[in-house]
């Protein structure tokens, strides 16, 4: 793949050389990832005198939570656990034994957002069974599943849970199952050169504070790693499906859907399992995205993915505060505006003729819809006014389909076949070839007199 137009990387270095300047960041280095490929990188400011490159580092704060919760999900793919086990299950020495795994990735929990004593990022971590020990029944903040509630706390469990399971620390199995795997070298628990040092900017002078760097111990699963925008654009990658042999790309989509929003009926964030997700509206059309924000003292980071247009963007910076929100979704407006992106080329496929037979429109009472063949023996039923239920559907071995998503998510679709004709099943919803067909057994009867 080609790297960006000219015009486009100018845009986009503009603006990451106006956040930089107007925020007063020592350092800010982006990248654009588009179909699993770094295709712009753009850093401003200086490293040790330096213009930053891709290879150098920055911490990434939560990003971290991303990797745990992917060691989770291994591990519930493995079968070893179970989303709906309670956590005490696994860590039976923790005071909240009964939040379920699900409800901690998800941040639903209702455990406490911090850990007792001094404020964990900026102090040295006491080792897991230490943090566990000062932990009490005041670490329930909120009844579980009632809310969202970003847990710190929470994810030093399921680090410690991860390190239980695979009988090594946390930081190693990730090594071992997700960054040696997927080529991520540069991501690592502690600095190593070249790398950025995090800084405070006085807010009234152009003068900097040198800000702590320590191993938070049971903490570090919430926020220790380090990384470069290379192997960021690599994770990044791999969050929008490009997952290698590291996770089922279903199993990352799973971690990608919904469990909790955080600003009301109108989402526009939200969480999934162990995944920060958006929504914006920009020139591409709306997005849902999916990744986490990161921060740290002296350190900003985040990355988003957007699977269904193959795009994604990061940016690091080493600044405990200050860059704008907007400068993620701005790089990626701007990309979409310079360059928007081509449809696939349209080509004819297969279809299977008993699929065949089953395509065109269909009735759920007066409603009419749209059942479409889809790869695979796949199904896509929709409303043909764009007012009902749309779900798509996969064509199982016992001659069903199984609901993906929308409202028959999990349901089973049948095709039923009577002496008066064929109808579908979809859960006790009966589609008929026409408008209430007197000939099929539609739930309640139809009147004998017909239309009228």
């Amino acid at each position: 793949m080609r790297m960006v137009l000219e015009t486009t990387a100018r845009a986009l270095l503009r603006r990451v050389a106006v956040e930089q300047a107007y925020s007063r960041v020592p350092s800010l280095v982006a990248a654009l990832v588009r179909d699993g490929r770094t295709v712009w990188f753009g850093g401003r400011g200086r490293v040790d005198g330096e213009p930053p490159t891709e290879r150098t580092q920055y911490r990434i704060g939560s990003i971290t939570k991303t990797f745990v919760a992917v060691m989770v999900m291994r591990l519930r793919d493995e079968g070893l656990l179970d989303l709906l086990d309670p956590l005490g299950k696994h860590l039976p020495d923790v005071p909240v034994p009964d939040v379920t795994i699900a409800q901690v990735l998800s941040h639903t929990g209702g455990l406490t957002a911090e850990a007792p004593g001094p404020w964990w990022e900026r102090t040295p971590g006491a080792p897991a069974a230490e943090l566990i020990a000062t932990l009490g029944a005041e670490s329930a903040r909120h009844r579980p599943g009632r809310r969202y509630h970003y847990s710190n706390v929470g994810f030093a469990l399921l680090g410690e849970l991860v390190a239980r399971r695979r009988a090594a620390p946390w930081d190693r199995a990730v090594r071992e199952e997700i960054l040696e795997p997927l080529g991520m070298g540069d991501t690592t628990p502690r600095p190593r050169p070249p790398h950025a040092d995090g800084y405070a900017v006085h807010p009234w002078a152009d003068i900097l504070l040198p800000e702590p760097e320590n191993d938070h111990g049971g903490m570090a699963p919430a926020g220790q790693l380090w990384s470069t925008a290379a192997d960021l654009a690599r994770w990044a990658a791999f969050l929008g499906g490009d997952t290698g042999d590291v996770l089922r790309p279903e199993t990352v989509a799973e971690m990608r859907e919904p469990a909790a929003v955080e600003d009301g009926d109108t989402w526009s964030r939200g969480y999934g399992l162990g995944l920060q997700l958006a929504r914006h509206h920009g020139p591409g059309g709306p997005r849902r995205l999916a990744g986490h924000t990161g921060s740290m003292p002296g350190f900003l980071a985040t990355v988003w993915t957007d699977p269904a247009d193959g795009v994604a963007v990061l940016w690091m910076a080493n600044t405990t505060s200050g860059v704008r929100g907007g400068l993620d979704t701005d790089l990626l407006d701007i990309l979409a505006e310079h360059e928007p992106p081509l449809p696939a080329e349209w080509s004819p496929r297969p279809v299977d003729e008993d699929v065949l037979a089953l395509t065109g429109p269909w009735y759920w009472g007066p409603a009419p819809y749209m059942l479409r063949a889809l790869p695979r023996r796949g199904l896509s039923l929709t409303p043909v006014n764009g007012q009902g239920r749309t779900s798509r559907f996969a064509a199982q071995a016992d001659g069903t389909w199984l609901g993906l998503d929308g409202y028959y998510a999990g349901e089973t679709l049948q095709v039923v076949r009577t002496p008066g004709g064929v109808h579908l099943d979809v859960n006790t919803f009966v589609f008929t070839r026409e408008p209430y067909d007197a000939d099929v057994p539609v739930p309640g009867g139809v009147d004998p007199q017909g239309w009228r």
